[in-house]
């Protein structure tokens, strides 16, 4: 048994990550090390909770001695998800990104050394790259480029991994995705938000002219290139994973309309976000020619599916709508949360 440790398995994809190894890989434990701010949903976690091969810690990546045991408590390798990740927000305070994105980084990598981890998996994010024109994609030589706080929060961070790779012959790697949607996402990003306001009809926000271009990915299939990453890549190497599915911000709002079935009348244009990325795409074809990952998922089926999922989750939308979720921690263990 191949025991991991997973930071930020309560959010979005860090739990759809736990879902897919209990699911897929049947000679992994996992240790789940989560802080659960607000953006960690322990609720995300419920059906596996009593799982022989799962484990919680509620704990912080910035407090040094908790990570020291957990890394000490029997893992093989780190996968780093843990992260605050909403541009808005970074927009507003860029204090809390500094703080978990990098120095929380820089705890994980010494701790990972110090226990002679054998992997470590920086998940990073393709907005550390910056922009680009009409044409053109990301590839894996792209310089780093952030526009925002939170992207330069992650390529720094990618940096101090990168630092730690040439510097100590840190067994690890990163890995940049596009955007991610699917189950469990917290109803502040796009698609969630949408879907949410357009089940309730309540109008939807886009920026500017709603032509800034985003590459989708569905969350199960960033999941699949994670693992297959953690098998197969090498070392000290980056691997972009992509959707290879470009979409501008008003074509996936016209998507998602037409997907529950609402009217147009409900777009409402606003200011465009301060320091707004025009377009970001992805060149995955590293990934898939030297691990053999690919995205599997069809955009219209995957929207579909995630559609579907919130339309059958009202009482997970109505606990983050009221804050109850933030309760769910004391009712299973009985002692406050962060």
């Amino acid at each position: 048994m191949v025991g991991l440790l997973v930071t930020g398995g309560c959010g979005f994809i860090g739990s759809n990550f736990i879902h897919f190894l209990l699911e897929e890989a049947s000679e992994v434990s996992v240790v789940n090390f989560d802080s659960l701010t607000y953006a960690g949903n322990l609720a995300n976690l419920e059906d596996v909770a009593g799982h022989p091969r799962y484990r919680f810690i509620h704990a912080d990546i910035t407090n040094r001695e908790a990570v020291r045991a957990a890394v000490k408590s029997g893992v093989a390798g780190i996968i780093n998800f843990a992260a605050e990740s909403h541009v808005d927000r970074s927009i507003h305070d860029s204090g809390p990104f500094v703080r978990t994105n990098i120095l929380g980084t820089q705890i994980l990598l010494d701790a990972a050394r110090e226990a002679g981890i054998k992997r470590f998996i920086q998940v990073s994010t393709d907005e550390v790259y910056g922009s680009l024109g009409s044409t053109g994609s990301f590839t894996e030589e792209t310089p780093l480029a952030p526009n925002s706080p939170y992207a330069a929060s992650k390529a720094s961070a990618d940096l101090l991994v990168r630092g730690y790779v040439h510097t100590f012959k840190m067994p690890a790697l990163i890995t940049r995705c596009s955007n991610n949607y699917g189950p469990n996402q917290f109803p502040e990003k796009l698609i969630p938000l949408f879907i949410t306001n357009l089940l309730r009809d309540e109008p939807v926000p886009v920026y500017g002219d709603g032509l800034n271009v985003r590459d989708w990915i569905h969350v199960r299939d960033h999941c699949a290139a994670i693992y297959q990453v953690w098998l197969k890549g090498k070392e000290g190497e980056v691997y972009n994973v992509g959707g290879r599915c470009e979409r501008t911000n008003l074509e996936l709002t016209h998507a998602l309309l037409e997907a529950v079935g609402k009217p147009k009348s409900l777009i409402r244009y606003v200011p465009d976000r301060p320091g707004h990325d025009r377009r970001y795409a992805i060149d995955c074809s590293k990934i898939e020619r030297e691990i053999g990952w690919r995205p599997r998922i069809p955009f219209e089926q995957g929207l579909a599916d995630t559609v579907q999922w919130y339309r059958n989750h009202p009482d997970w939308l109505k606990s983050i709508r009221t804050g109850q979720y933030l309760t769910y921690y004391e009712k299973q263990y009985g002692s406050l949360r962060k």
